[in-house]
């Protein structure tokens, strides 16, 4: 790498530390190098100095110094995971080609780690080398509690070019919710600014028109089982912290089992359901060098799969995944 850089951290950033941000623009900084440009204030975020475990937001700018000669991450002869995991982990591939791998997460397992998480998926990505020597790099995130299509890219090039991608909005997200009763009306766009609150741990987004991030998300309802709870599709526009779940609760619909944002009113009394998040990435559409795209789609997880029988929903009842993008740009 040449002389001092200035970059800017973007939304599928914001929240993400220092040293992992750096793990996935720069796959072959060794981590006492990153320790060595971090400790003798070489790196700055917004002109101030940083530590590892510093979060960004999104917006900022971090300074990064001349790197010298870099090599791409190698897989490690021996995986940081257990055999049983690295099979399931592996049974969870939707596709996989020379560039880009795409897995269905399960819920409740960290896309990163952190503070009382021992167990996540970037600690688990040499379980999925394959035929690459390369290790697969992380270029978007999805919450804990979320389920569903989360994109890997296999080599260094790729990891550019998705990111970049991911940037420009040119990658297409929607999301499969089970909320508790039914939104008004049943399809729409939520305009509505977020903004964090609160201390990390302890962190809450909450809806700021005058001083939040913009925020949009088109959603619309395709079964419903009675007043009491719909099945609905979001598409987010944007990819802000919590939107999709904070969204919900601006149509006063909570997402089944978001208790952090809808309390009490995100379960189901009476009914036989899990107390799990009923959030799911459904499909993920990434526009391809060649032209094209590439669509992938997730099955549901099981406690979303036992919900959806439970209370009557079919797929007789989905429509298109993906709404026409003309309607996109005119909302």
């Amino acid at each position: 790498m040449g002389g001092v850089k200035t970059l800017k951290v973007n939304s599928t950033e914001s929240g993400m530390r220092v040293d992992r941000w750096f793990k996935q623009h720069f796959p072959g900084l060794g981590y006492s190098q990153l320790q060595k440009i971090l400790r003798t204030g070489q790196v700055r975020v917004d002109g101030g100095r940083v530590k590892a475990a510093q979060r960004l937001e999104e917006g900022q700018e971090v300074r990064v110094p001349p790197l010298g000669p870099m090599s791409p991450e190698i897989c490690r002869p021996k995986p940081v995971t257990s055999k049983a995991d690295a099979r399931d982990l592996k049974a969870r591939v939707l596709h996989r080609d020379k560039d880009i791998l795409v897995i269905n997460k399960p819920p409740g397992l960290a896309v990163q780690g952190g503070s009382g998480i021992r167990k996540n998926l970037d600690a688990m990505l040499d379980s999925l080398c394959f035929d690459s020597p390369e290790r697969p790099r992380l270029v978007h995130r999805l919450d804990k509690d979320t389920s569903g299509v989360l994109v890997l890219a296999r080599n260094t090039a790729s990891a550019r070019k998705l990111n970049a991608a991911f940037r420009s909005r040119d990658v297409r997200k929607l999301y499969w919710a089970v909320v508790a009763g039914v939104p008004g009306p049943e399809e729409g766009m939520i305009d509505l600014s977020l903004a964090k609150k609160g201390s990390s741990g302890a962190e809450r987004v909450i809806p700021d028109n005058k001083g939040g991030k913009k925020a949009k998300t088109y959603f619309r309802v395709i079964d419903q089982a009675g007043r009491k709870a719909a099945w609905v599709a979001f598409e987010p526009l944007t990819g802000r912290t919590h939107q999709l779940r904070v969204h919900a609760i601006a149509l006063d619909t909570p997402i089944l089992g978001d208790g952090k944002y809808g309390g009490s009113q995100a379960f189901l009394e009476g009914e036989d359901i899990a107390k799990q998040l009923h959030l799911h990435a459904k499909a993920i559409r990434i526009p391809k060098t060649g032209g094209g795209y590439l669509e992938i789609s997730a099955p549901l997880p099981e406690h979303m799969q036992k919900t959806f029988s439970s209370l009557g929903f079919t797929a007789e009842n989905e429509r298109e995944l993906f709404i026409d993008s003309n309607e996109l740009k005119d909302s």
